[in-house]
């Protein structure tokens, strides 16, 4: 089923709230809102992934880390961005993640 991690992020919102599966995903309640009903307008693929990894499961295999909760790795490739020198690891994903198969930017 196509949508079905539209289903998976409506039953943690009615088992917890609509702010903690936000939060469980990486995102704010209001992104939350918005695709459950129908009308967010930013990367819904981005979504998808993040709640298919902190809800359903879902991992992938990072050539810095290894195997990680899909949404972890989102949340690296944001942090990725913003270079840190003083941390080896931002350092390595600074540098692989924007090329990595798993990139937001990748074709899946």
């Amino acid at each position: 089923m196509k949508e079905d991690w539209i289903e998976a992020l409506r039953q943690e919102c009615q088992r917890t709230s609509q702010a903690r599966a936000a939060q469980l995903i990486g995102y704010s309640p209001a992104v939350v809102n918005q695709v459950l009903k129908g009308t967010y307008k930013g990367d819904q693929h981005a979504v998808e992934e993040a709640v298919r990894g902190a809800l359903m499961g879902a991992t992938v295999d990072c050539p810095v880390i290894g195997e990680m909760p899909r949404n972890r790795c989102i949340e690296h490739q944001r942090r990725a961005s913003a270079f840190a020198a003083t941390n080896p690891l931002r350092v390595q994903l600074y540098k692989t993640c924007p090329t990595c198969e798993h990139s937001k930017g990748a074709k899946q």
